[in-house]
């Protein structure tokens, strides 16, 4: 059983909608994130039951449950959308995991809700497959992120360009809400509801800030950091969200729908995989400031609520923003400096960093396996691999020598700092589409071999091996897709 303690429930009724699970014919359990259950304080051999599987399909939730679905508006590449809500997904209600912190549990792809707009409120079982293997790689590589509990085949028929078999993913979060949460009320002009969920995202995320003589802008300077932070960590690993619209960032800091989501194999700034983002607004170059426009947009929301005078508040809101650049820079650039093992930072080697990157671009190199031969290299392997990926071109036994130059001494303490951020492995996006297809032909062997290899991404495992490797030529993955 599931003790829920629901308090986005107990906010007043406009900010969401009480819905229903839609039944579902035939679920069976594809894949259940043990380790993640006995966190939250549940019971995995429960939640493998016919009882626990009722509840992960939406057939039947125990009593404590109150499933609503969450209001909330957002600009979509730029484009204001007034409503949006949660048309696919479904909070069933709220854990205390057993550390204290409190989480969501939502059903995702289990039916339509009153903000589905003419949406089925259905998930493609692929889609679920995707994200539990994503957000979880994401967990394993130390980004703040949603997490997955449980996929679900649901035994019917999804239609989207294609025929899909459905699935249900269980998501757990720090919570669900999102900057367009906020811009909702906004939208309504209703000061009230902004305020109300203000103090309750303040209370369940940032609670010290309660204490600030503004605790509205303290609020709102610690999610630009926690977003500054978050951002810089996600392009340490070459990883593209693809549709980071307001409604798809959180309060929380953590990395929530992984759609569109892609890691770069051949590395170059401008990449885009995301078949929606024809014009690169979500570029792995351009995450930062989308996610700085984004937090704009909760600035304004936030506004009448940090100062009555809007002026003041402009001015204060602006301040705020103004630190975005400074965090992220300082995450990025020590983020970075620990991946090519610089154990210091300065404009040197902030300038190496940034001709680093320029030169990988210019050879297109694959970006996880150059690291991961860097850090081989400082171990003290033979550099044959990298010498490899970089080719025979202009300038690779210059960078090579201008690197160990910047590397020299201290050994022992740079390859531990390589090894804990470089990975072995990550979500490939190849190896994704084949336990999706896999999986859509009734074989969950592939997808249940990745999750557990990439649940130890820094590991070095011979069994495993291959899926270090990149993409052949036929594999490569071009083009990635929403799924709604």
């Amino acid at each position: 059983m599931i003790n829920f303690d629901n308090t986005y429930a107990r906010l007043p009724d406009r900010f969401y909608a009480h819905v229903v699970p839609a039944k579902v014919p035939a679920p069976s359990l594809v894949g259940l994130n043990e380790a993640l259950a006995e966190e939250l304080g549940l019971d995995p051999v429960w939640l493998s039951s016919a009882e626990g599987l009722a509840m992960l399909s939406g057939n039947q939730l125990p009593k404590e449950a109150d499933p609503i679905a969450q209001a909330y508006a957002g600009h979509q590449f730029g484009g204001w959308v007034p409503e949006l809500g949660d048309g696919r997904a479904i909070l069933l209600g709220e854990v205390i995991d057993l550390h204290g912190k409190r989480r969501d549990l939502q059903l995702k792809g289990s039916g339509q809700t009153p903000f589905s707009r003419r949406g089925d409120g259905k998930a493609t079982l692929g889609s679920a497959i995707r994200e539990y293997l994503c957000s979880e790689a994401m967990a394993a590589l130390n980004v703040p992120t949603t997490r997955a509990l449980a996929v679900v085949a649901t035994g019917e028929i999804v239609p989207r360009e294609h025929a899909h078999p459905g699935g249900i993913l269980t998501r757990i979060a720090g919570s669900h809400i999102r900057v367009g949460t906020f811009q909702y009320f906004q939208g309504l002009q209703d000061q009230d509801a902004l305020r109300q969920l203000a103090d309750h995202a303040m209370k369940r995320h940032f609670p010290e800030a309660t204490q600030a003589q503004n605790p509205y802008l303290a609020f709102f300077e610690r999610v630009v950091a926690a977003q500054a932070s978050l951002i810089a960590k996600w392009m340490q690993l070459g990883f593209i969200h693809g549709v980071m619209n307001t409604d798809n960032m959180t309060i929380s800091g953590e990395t929530i729908d992984f759609g569109p989501c892609a890691f770069i194999d051949s590395f170059h700034p401008d990449k885009v995989f995301s078949s929606i983002d024809r014009h690169g607004r979500y570029a792995w170059s351009n995450q930062p400031q989308a996610a700085h426009w984004n937090l704009a947009r909760l600035g304004d929301a936030l506004s009448p609520l940090i100062a009555k005078d809007p002026a003041a508040g402009k001015t204060l809101i602006s301040a705020a923003l103004d630190r975005f650049p400074h965090v992220f820079k300082e995450a990025y650039h020590s983020g970075f400096a620990a991946k090519f093992g610089l154990l210091s930072i300065a404009e040197k080697e902030e300038q190496f960093i940034a001709d680093s990157l320029q030169f990988m671009a210019e050879q297109e190199v694959d970006f996880t396996l150059f690291f991961r031969e860097l850090t081989r290299i400082a171990g003290g392997s033979e550099s044959a691999r990298l010498r490899e990926l970089l080719g025979s071109r202009a300038g690779v036994e210059e960078w090579i020598a201008d690197w160990k130059v910047l590397t020299e001494g201290e050994d022992d303490e740079r390859v531990r700092v390589m090894q804990d951020c470089n990975p072995v492995l990550i979500p490939r996006n190849h190896r994704v589409e084949q336990a999706i297809q896999a999986a859509e032909a009734g074989e969950f062997g592939v997808f249940r071999r990745l999750a557990e290899a990439w649940s130890e991404p820094f590991a070095e495992h011979e069994e495993v091996s291959d899926l270090e490797e990149p993409p052949l030529s036929h594999e490569v993955v071009c083009e990635t897709f929403c799924g709604t």
